[in-house]
């Protein structure tokens, strides 16, 4: 009996061990790095916040460090749409960025909430040396319209929430926070002394040492009246033909989320003082199209949409749309914007001899959150085993779409994405490892 009981102990006991060491080992990780100097600057000119972070790291521990985490507050941790990393390597001139992976993970130590990425060091960072990272990273949905609903005449305000003080998970010895806002006018804002605005910039600190995870609330209520444009749904579909197209079809749900229109809408005001009368609406969008572009439409329920100009050459194409109305706060329109492209620009052959198609990801339309983002590629009839590589975490998966004289119809690769913004506008490769059908092969024997 007491052996039996001694087993069963020693069994509860390893996984409590396990666990032990590695909550040990991460925490003297962040122990033995701090933050010699922190900058943060925060952008929000548009209703997409971007935060550029410089961090200068030391290693004031004796064993190496890998890696170097961030973190973030849970008021953020949901409207985190990327974050990047790069290395900066070089001083002044002859300086050169590398860029790191940044990965989410999860801190011990961290307070409830929190949200963690971990950044991979090209080089361990031995004991007293220094490294300098600057981080990008996108919120969206960050800033609340306060009044909820304003006229047609009003300026729209919003309110930023953040901290003074970096959320980190080391020691900082000085940082410094600028805010870039959209024009003069701020209503208020919290102060945390050392505060200053001046013109379109307002500067918390410098602030010196504080431990980790310091945090100081601050809410800053300004003038914001950029196009608050977001698309809740967008479905695209790239469908490639037998015969060298590239057809392309994309289904919008648009949405202003600003502050929500009140009162009547006067289009007689709207059009005799622009400047003046519906300053936080927007009338017309813009859509960067690859170059060649052809057989373009711009269509809704109603039919065609005339109000639409393409200007094309060799190394672009942009698609100027107008919704038949200006949308104002909580105002939606739905549309269908389609066009052509040769398959031979997008079809490409690696060292190994397999065909892939090169796509970009995301949504054209400039300065716009995607809620949800899906995008269909439709491969000729037989080709079998799709896999997509894409720089960044996406849901994937296979369906089959029957169109024409498909007798077995075509197999479709289904990708999902949340909380898109342009940044993720980037290019990603559709490869089929089948032995009978490599991807596109089947297409490419019909020239």
């Amino acid at each position: 009996m007491a052996g039996s009981i001694s087993m069963e102990a020693a069994g509860l006991t390893l996984p409590f061990l396990i666990l032990t060491f590695l909550t040990i080992a991460a925490a003297s990780s962040t122990n033995q790095i701090q933050i010699l100097n922190a900058e943060r600057r925060i952008d929000l000119s548009s209703h997409i916040v971007k935060v550029f972070l410089t961090l200068k790291v030391e290693n004031a521990g004796i064993t190496p460090a890998s890696e170097i985490f961030l973190a973030f507050p849970p008021a953020q941790a949901d409207h985190l749409a990327l974050v990047k990393a790069q290395a900066a390597i070089g001083k002044k001139k002859k300086k050169s960025y590398v860029h790191l992976d940044a990965n989410p993970t999860e801190l011990p130590d961290a307070p409830n909430g929190t949200k963690s990425f971990s950044i991979s060091l090209l080089n361990p960072l031995s004991s007293g040396e220094t490294a300098t990272l600057e981080v990008l990273y996108i919120l969206t949905h960050s800033l609340e319209p306060f009044p909820a609903e304003i006229s047609q005449s009003e300026s729209q305000l919003v309110y930023f929430r953040d901290s003074a003080l970096i959320l980190s998970p080391y020691h900082v010895k000085q940082q410094t926070t600028f805010l870039k806002t959209p024009s003069t006018k701020v209503e208020s804002f919290t102060r945390v002394e050392p505060t200053k605005l001046a013109g379109r910039e307002l500067k918390y600190g410098p602030y010196e040492d504080h431990p980790p995870y310091s945090f100081s609330p601050v809410i800053v209520h300004l003038e914001n009246n950029s196009p608050f444009a977001v698309v809740e749904e967008l479905l695209r579909e790239v469908e490639i033909s037998h015969w060298g197209n590239l057809q392309i079809t994309e289904h919008y749900k648009l949405v202003h989320a600003g502050a929500r229109h009140k009162g009547v809408f006067s289009r007689v005001e709207y059009q005799s003082r622009p400047s003046f009368s519906g300053t936080s609406s927007f009338k017309h969008l813009l859509a960067s199209l690859p170059p060649r572009v052809h057989s373009v439409y711009y269509r809704d329920d109603i039919g065609n949409i005339s109000s639409s100009h393409l200007r094309s050459d060799y190394r672009k194409s942009e698609l100027e749309i107008e919704p038949r109305y200006p949308l104002f706060g909580g105002w939606k329109a739905t549309f269908v914007i389609g066009y052509g492209l040769p398959l031979e620009d997008f079809l490409f052959e690696s060292p190994d001899g397999k065909r892939y198609l090169n796509f970009s990801f995301g949504c054209p339309l400039a300065e716009t959150v995607v809620d949800k983002l899906t995008i269909k590629v439709v491969l000729p009839e037989g080709s079998k085993d799709p896999s997509a590589v894409v720089p960044f975490p996406v849901k994937q998966r296979l369906e089959t779409k029957y169109s024409y004289l498909d007798v077995v119809g075509r197999t479709v690769l289904v990708l999902e994405n949340k909380n898109v913004v342009p940044e993720h506008i980037t290019p990603f490769q559709v490869i089929c490892t089948s032995l009978e059908h490599q991807c596109v092969t089947a297409l490419v024997s019909q020239f």
